[in-house]
């Protein structure tokens, strides 16, 4: 569904990322493991357009979208959720939802209804604003968020950063959840733990490069490539 073909990254003069190639298929969850500064948020803004690559193919269901706008890729079916969240501060949770809402012919579609049914808690603090929600219901809100878009591929970067376990192991269920409703996913995360129980696929990426790939399984017994690049 989604194919990196060797993309180089730069922010100004530093080059950041080096022949990076990746493959996601459709319906399963890829990971994208790494430590902080390892190049996992940047891989993740090159597929979406905020920080395109100098070099490089991107495809996205056969479709060349190397150097597309950030907009052209949610209308072709991408969904985004930050590693800062971004929801906006001065707005309810309802209405973070609804300026984002977009229709799409797919047969599942996600509404503000429809999130509040996935996230529940959402439902309960609808009137309430961004700014004060704790970090789990930001979290679950800029998720809900990017689901409105209606995508049939979502990227996730870092979005158990900074959640307490309990918090975690929720989110965990529900990106499960989406595998299981359709969607395809790309996540990016520093905790491996939670990724290794997620994932079909995964990536390690070190200093900008890919160092490993490989199923899951073999990730999860490879405790030597895993202790090289994953252990701070």
């Amino acid at each position: 569904m989604l194919k990196v073909k060797g993309i180089h990254t730069f922010y100004g003069l530093s080059h950041i990322l080096f022949d990076v190639s990746l493959e996601v298929s459709r319906g399963e969850i890829a990971c994208l493991l790494g430590r902080n500064g390892a190049g996992k948020s940047t891989t993740i803004k090159s597929i979406m357009g905020l920080t395109p690559p100098r070099q490089g193919t991107i495809e996205f269901k056969g479709e060349t979208i190397t150097g597309k706008q950030p907009y052209q890729l949610v209308r072709l079916g991408i969904g985004y959720v930050p590693d800062d969240r971004r929801v906006f501060a001065d707005l309810t949770v309802g209405e973070n939802l609804e300026i984002s809402e977009r229709s799409s012919g797919a047969l599942l579609m996600w509404d503000r209804e429809s999130v509040y049914d996935f996230f529940p808690a959402l439902r309960h603090i609808d009137s309430r604003k961004g700014g004060v929600l704790s970090g789990g219901e930001q979290q679950m809100l800029t998720i809900a968020r990017a689901l409105v878009t209606n995508p049939e591929f979502l990227l996730l970067d870092e979005p158990t950063e900074g959640l307490a376990p309990m918090v975690v192991k929720v989110l965990e269920e529900q990106i499960r959840r989406l595998r299981d409703k359709g969607l395809t996913v790309l996540l990016a995360e520093q905790n491996q733990k939670a990724a290794l129980r997620l994932s079909d696929r995964g990536y390690i990426i070190d200093n900008g490069v890919i160092r490993y790939h490989g199923n899951i399984e073999d990730l999860r017994d490879n405790e030597e490539i895993r202790k090289k690049y994953l252990l701070v």
